[in-house]
C-alpha cells in the first residue's frame, strides 16, 4: 500500500506523454467516428496520437505501446515482447476486449482473442488509438467486458514523404520498416505503402519469431465524397512458447522452454506456429447536405495457418490410422508429427449515418458480419510409419452470423449539460460442428442481446464531469461449448457504472474515474471436469470490480515533465466452488469460498514517465511501471500466485535535420534497467494424490535487462 500512495502522490507532479494520451483534438476519419467516443461522452478513455505511437515503436507488439496507459497488464510468451503477446485492462484478458481496426471487427469470431502477431508491425501504419476501459461506446463486433481499443490508420498525409526505420537489440531482434507516400496529388489522390520484417531469438530458449507485414492504402478525396481501399496482410512463424516454465525450473533456468521435447535427443527444431492473415477493406464516406454523413465499409480477412507438434507415444487408433504389421509383430503406438490447421474466412458490411446539428449529434450505425471456420488436422510423420504420405483425422467446421444495430444520441441540454444515450441490440448465431477432441458435439446456437448506455457530462471552465451506466451482453467462447450437451454455458452480462472528473489547464491536467462493474454468469475456470473429461470455464452467478484511476501530468518547465496513472481496485468474486482432481479416490473434491480474489486482477497498477530536455535535440524518458501481486486462479491462494513487481526503462531519443532529410531520430533503451525477474503470466493446476494436494505453478518470465537502439530516417 505503501507503493500505492507513492505513485498516488506523483501523480501531483505528473505530465509529458499524458498530454498524449487526452489529446482529442486529432480529426477522426469518419469511419471511425461512429466507435470512438467523442470529447463528451460519460465514459473513461485514453487518446494516443501518431506522434506517441511513433515514439514508442521499436517493434514490440503493440499491446506493449499500451503498457503506460491506466489499468493495463501486458505480458509476452517469448519474455521479450515480440511474437505472441497479451493485454489485461482491468484484470479482463484479450478476449472480453473488443478491437476494431478502422472500425472493422478486429478479434476472433470464436475464441475472441486479439492475436496482433498475425499483423507484425501494424504499430507503423496506425495513426491513432483510442482506448476505452469499461463498457464504452457501442463498438463492432463482440461486446466489451473490459475495454475497447480503437485503431485507426486512415488519417491523411498531405505531403510526400518517405522513411526507413530499422531497430536491433537483446536476443538478435531486428526491424526493419520501409514506408512511403504521394501525398495528396492533385488534391484528391493518395497512397501510402510500408513493408516490415521482424525476427527475434526471444528470451525463452527457441523462442524465436520470424514476422513480416505489409499495408498498402489508396484513397480517392473530394470535397463531399471519399473512397478509400485498405489492403494489409501479415505472415508470422514463431517457435510454441507457451507452455510456460516450472515453478521449479524458474529457480535455475527461467529460459526453458519444454515446446518439442516429447522428440528423443534434441528438440523438435519445427514445433512453430504458421499462420497468414489477409485483410481487405473499401471505405465509401459521403457528406449529403450539410448536416449529414453516409460511411459504408465492406470488408474480408482471410486467414489460414498451423502450429506442429511432434508428439510421442501415440495410439494409431486415436488418428484413425491402421496399426502397423511387421511381420508377426502388430505395432499400436508410434511418435508423430502432427499439423492443427485453421482456414477462415471473416467478411462483413459496416455502415453508420452520422446527423450533426446545433445541441443535436444522432448516429445510427451497424454491422453484419459472417465467419466460416474450417478446423482440421494432418499427420505428416509417423516414427513407426503409415500408409499415406499425410492422413488428415479430423476436419470439422464452425460458423458465425453476427449483426448488430444502434443508436448513439448526445443532446447539449444547458450550456454546459450533455446527456448521452446509446441503444445497441446484437443478434448472434453461431453453430458448432464438433471439437477436435469431442467430434459429436454439435451445437447450435442463437442469442439476441440488447446492451443500453446512458450517461450525462458537465463541462465548466476547464473542469469536465460525467457519470453513466452501460450494460453488456457477450455469447461464450468457442472453447466453452465443449462442456457437452449437458452442460452448455450460458452468456455473460455486465452491468457497469462510471463516474469521473478531468481538469486541464496549458500546463497540467488531472483525471479520476470510478468505476463498479457487476457481473452475472461470468465464465471463469473453476477446476470442474465437464461431462466429457475436459477442464472448461463454468458460470458464476456474482461477481464484481470495484476501483478508481487517477491519473495526471504537468509540464514542469521547458526542460522538464512528467506523467503519471494509479489504478486501484477490488476484485471479487461471491460464492466460489473450487473443484480439485481426486486421484486417490476418483472424481473431484470441493472447497467453498465465500468470496476470493478474481484471477489475474492485480489491486494496484500504476506508471510514470519522467522526460528531461538537457539540450535542445535530446530527449530522456524514465518509465516506471507497478504491478501488485495477482493470483493465478480464483482461490486468493498464496501458493498460486504471481508476485508484484515493478520495472524501471530508461529512453533516450536524439533528433536532428538537415537539407537532405526531414528529421533523424537515433534512439536507445534500456527495458527492465534494474534487472527485475518477474513474470506477469501463467496458470496453476491441483490434484490429490497419495492423500496430498499438490500445486503445480507454471509461469511466463520476462527477460530481465534489455537494450534496443533504432534510426529512424523521414525524407
Amino acid at each position: 500500500m505503501m507503493k500505492s500512495i507513492a505513485f498516488l502522490s506523483m501523480i501531483l507532479f505528473a505530465s509529458n506523454t499524458f498530454a498524449q494520451f487526452t489529446d482529442t483534438t486529432v480529426l477522426d476519419p469518419v469511419e471511425v467516428k461512429a466507435t470512438r467516443a467523442s470529447a463528451t461522452a460519460p465514459f473513461a478513455k485514453t487518446n494516443l496520437g501518431k506522434s506517441y505511437i511513433q515514439r514508442q515503436n521499436l517493434g514490440q507488439d503493440l499491446p506493449f505501446l499500451l503498457n503506460q496507459t491506466p489499468s493495463v497488464v501486458v505480458h509476452s510468451d517469448a519474455g521479450n515482447g515480440v511474437g505472441y503477446t497479451g493485454i489485461r485492462i482491468r484484470g479482463t484478458d484479450a478476449t472480453r476486449i473488443n478491437v476494431t481496426l478502422n472500425g472493422v471487427p478486429f478479434n476472433d469470431a470464436e475464441g475472441g482473442g486479439t492475436f496482433f502477431v498475425n499483423l507484425p508491425d501494424f504499430s507503423s501504419s496506425v495513426q491513432s488509438i483510442q482506448v476505452q476501459r469499461g463498457v464504452g461506446t457501442s463498438t463492432n463486433g463482440s461486446s466489451a467486458f473490459g475495454a475497447n481499443i480503437n485503431l485507426s490508420t486512415n488519417e491523411i498525409n498531405k505531403l510526400a514523404y518517405a522513411e526507413v526505420n530499422n531497430s536491433y537489440g537483446s536476443f538478435n531482434t531486428w526491424k526493419n520498416t520501409l514506408k512511403a507516400g504521394t501525398g495528396l496529388l492533385g488534391d484528391h489522390f493518395t497512397t501510402d505503402v510500408r513493408l516490415s520484417n521482424i525476427t527475434s531469438d526471444g528470451f525463452i530458449d527457441r523462442a524465436n519469431s520470424d514476422l513480416k507485414s505489409f499495408y498498402f492504402t489508396t484513397a480517392y478525396l473530394a470535397s463531399n465524397t471519399s473512397l478509400r481501399l485498405n489492403i494489409f496482410s501479415g505472415k508470422e512463424k514463431t517457435y510454441q512458447a507457451w507452455y510456460g516454465v516450472s515453478e521449479e525450473d524458474l529457480k535455475t533456468n527461467r529460459r526453458i522452454n519444454y515446446a518439442g521435447t516429447e522428440k528423443p535427443g534434441s528438440p523438435y527444431d519445427n514445433e512453430t506456429d504458421n499462420y497468414k492473415q489477409d485483410h481487405y477493406q473499401l471505405i465509401f464516406n459521403q457528406n449529403i447536405g450539410r448536416h449529414l454523413v453516409f460511411s459504408n465499409t465492406i470488408f474480408l480477412v482471410k486467414g489460414k495457418g498451423f502450429y506442429e507438434q511432434y508428439k510421442a507415444g501415440e495410439d494409431y487408433a486415436a488418428y484413425g490410422l491402421p496399426d502397423k504389421i511387421v511381420g508377426p509383430q502388430i505395432i499400436t503406438t508410434t511418435d508423430v508429427v502432427r499439423q492443427l490447421w485453421l482456414d477462415n474466412d471473416y467478411y462483413g458490411n459496416v455502415f453508420s449515418l452520422q446527423w450533426k446539428k446545433e445541441k443535436t449529434d444522432l448516429l445510427l450505425g451497424g454491422v453484419v458480419t459472417n465467419y466460416n471456420g474450417k478446423h482440421f488436422g494432418e499427420v505428416i510423420w509417423a516414427s513407426n510409419g503409415m500408409n499415406e504420405p499425410t492422413h488428415r483425422w479430423y476436419d470439422l467446421n464452425a460458423t458465425k452470423t453476427d449483426y448488430s444495430v444502434y443508436t448513439k444520441v448526445e443532446q447539449r441540454i444547458t450550456n454546459g449539460l450533455t446527456a448521452f444515450t446509446d441503444l445497441q441490440y446484437r443478434n448472434v448465431q453461431y453453430d458448432l460442428n464438433g471439437f477436435r477432441n469431442n467430434p459429436a458435439i454439435v451445437s447450435k446456437n442463437r442469442y439476441g442481446f440488447f446492451n443500453p448506455k446512458l450517461g450525462l457530462t458537465y463541462v465548466k471552465n476547464n473542469f469536465t464531469a460525467y457519470a453513466s451506466y452501460s450494460i453488456a451482453n457477450k455469447e461464450p467462447n468457442r472453447d466453452d461449448f465443449e462442456a457437452g450437451l449437458l452442460q452448455q454455458p450460458k452468456p455473460e452480462r455486465l452491468n457497469d457504472f462510471e463516474a469521473g472528473i478531468e481538469n486541464k489547464s496549458a500546463k497540467w491536467n488531472w483525471a479520476a474515474n470510478l468505476y463498479y462493474m457487476q457481473y452475472r454468469n461470468q465464465l471463469v475456470l473453476t477446476g470442474m471436469i465437464n461431462d466429457v473429461g475436459a477442464y472448461t470455464r463454468t458460470n458464476i452467478p456474482r461477481s464484481y470490480r470495484l476501483g478508481v484511476e487517477v491519473q495526471g501530468g504537468v509540464a514542469i518547465n521547458r526542460l522538464l515533465s512528467a506523467s503519471a496513472n494509479i489504478a486501484i481496485s477490488k476484485n471479487k468474486i461471491k460464492n466460489f466452488t473450487e473443484y480439485i482432481d481426486d486421484y486417490d479416490n476418483g472424481g473431484q473434491k470441493t472447497n467453498q469460498y465465500n468470496e476470493s480474489d478474481i484471477a489475474f486482477s492485480p489491486a494496484v497498477v500504476s506508471a510514470f514517465t519522467i522526460t528531461m530536455l538537457p539540450v535542445k535535440q535530446l530527449s530522456i524518458d524514465l518509465i516506471g511501471k507497478y504491478v501488485g501481486k495477482q493470483y493465478l486462479d480464483n482461490t486468493a491462494s498464496n501458493n498460486r500466485k504471481l508476485n508484484g513487481w515493478y520495472t524501471q526503462d530508461a529512453k533516450a531519443i536524439y533528433s536532428f535535420s538537415n537539407k537532405a532529410v526531414k528529421n533523424v531520430s537515433i534512439i536507445f533503451g534500456v527495458n527492465n534497467l534494474f534487472n527485475k525477474n518477474y513474470q506477469p503470466n501463467g496458470y496453476t493446476f491441483s490434484y490429490y494424490y497419495n492423500n496430498a494436494l499438490t500445486t503445480e505453478n507454471f509461469y511466463l518470465p520476462m527477460a530481465g535487462r534489455t537494450w534496443i537502439a533504432g534510426v529512424q530516417i523521414k525524407i
